[in-house]
């Protein structure tokens, strides 16, 4: 089953460009030849799977979607399908994160182990703070962070075990050096459950997810067979996923992670919901004050790591020769993501993939750049 790289099903939210008024029509064909130029020809073109994204621009969203959730049962790609977010999942704690420090409920300063307090006993795990956590900058790194991957998921107890005995090497000194981590992301999760005494989905559920009015996007908690406990209704829009290759990957709703323990599976959502969380990140969606001060937290850089990139809360912060992008890439062997913003210019966009190790962040960023330079003039 293949299909054209040009073939765009659907198109804007309030409607099909040609109703549109001429500056916003002109606009929507600006976005389509950027889309053409930097992201179709990225796309895969064998007919397994697809894709869907969302652009922000002049305060509208404009949907384009690709391909096949399922191509076996013959379900294409829209702007409600549901896929693994992967490591997107980080810009909602990040924001859980912002609120606790604003209201006094923790610091950023803050010790990891005077939340998690197994760790009291541990070595160098002692230094971290929860604001090195939340930026990348605390030097952990464990075995599931990288190749090769562990076999057997972390239980709660073998990953305080591993966090108590973890030594940093000479270039992983807490808060003097960038290394992205998932592991600092579920050590954070366990820092928010301790202090709240709340699961983390309902933490994000309360904080972040209802307030912005997010009707697709869950954590759902793992069956015994595999998959996220969705609902019928979600699971139906739930995409299959495929490896780079092309082979599936697990069933729709596939709940893969490297700890096992609840709230450390894959977060689902949409295009349509990740639109909402774009128009927010860029202030342009109506929330509660306290939140929009927390998003907008969550994007300041925080530690410079060379002259064109910088460190945020979860997002990282690129200057490509003035046009700056804040974006947050995320992927599994079955998912690639991308959520990116250009603040001055209120211009985001989202991509979702149901294929692995696809990169969209590569030509994610291009395309905001050019489309940046175009909106410009």
């Amino acid at each position: 089953m293949r299909w054209p790289s040009a073939a765009i099903r659907a198109v804007l939210v309030a409607g099909a460009v040609a109703i549109l008024g001429t500056g916003e029509a002109a606009q929507g064909q600006i976005v389509q030849r950027t889309i053409a130029q930097f992201v179709e020809p990225r796309l895969p073109h064998d007919g397994i799977g697809g894709a869907a994204l969302a652009v922000r621009i002049d305060g509208r969203t404009l949907f384009f979607n690709y391909g096949w959730a399922d191509p076996a049962q013959k379900q294409p790609v829209t702007s409600d399908s549901l896929f693994n977010l992967g490591s997107i999942r980080k810009i909602f704690e990040a924001t859980v994160v912002a609120q606790a420090s604003a209201r006094g409920d923790l610091a950023f300063d803050d010790p990891v182990c005077k939340y998690v307090t197994e760790l009291q006993q541990g070595g160098d795990i002692r230094r971290v703070t929860v604001g090195q956590l939340a930026t990348h900058t605390s030097g952990l790194l464990l075995p599931a962070d990288h190749p090769p991957w562990v076999r057997q998921p972390y239980t709660l107890a073998e990953f305080l075990r591993t966090l108590n005995a973890w030594k940093p090497s000479e270039d992983q000194k807490p808060g003097q050096q960038r290394i992205y981590t998932h592991a600092g992301y579920v050590l954070l999760q366990l820092v928010l459950e301790r202090k709240f005494g709340r699961p983390i989905s309902a933490l994000l559920d309360d904080q972040v997810i209802a307030p912005l009015g997010l009707t697709s996007t869950t954590v759902p908690r793992r069956g015994l067979d595999g998959r996220a406990e969705l609902g019928p209704a979600l699971m139906r829009r739930a995409v299959q996923g495929y490896a780079q290759t092309g082979e599936p990957v697990g069933e729709p709703g596939d709940q893969q992670t490297y700890y096992d323990f609840p709230g450390t599976g894959q977060m689902f959502s949409s295009a349509r919901d990740l639109a909402t969380l774009l128009a927010a990140n860029l202030g342009e969606q109506p929330i509660e004050p306290g939140l929009r001060r927390a998003v907008q937290l969550t994007q300041r850089a925080a530690f410079q790591v060379d002259a064109q990139h910088a460190q945020a809360m979860a997002w990282e912060v690129e200057d490509h020769d003035g046009v700056v992008v804040v974006d947050k890439p995320g992927g599994l062997n079955n998912s690639s993501t991308y959520i990116g913003l250009v603040p001055a210019q209120k211009l985001g966009l989202v991509i979702l993939m149901n294929r692995g190790d696809q990169y969209p962040h590569e030509f994610g960023r291009r395309f905001l750049v050019a489309l940046a330079h175009a909106h410009a003039d």
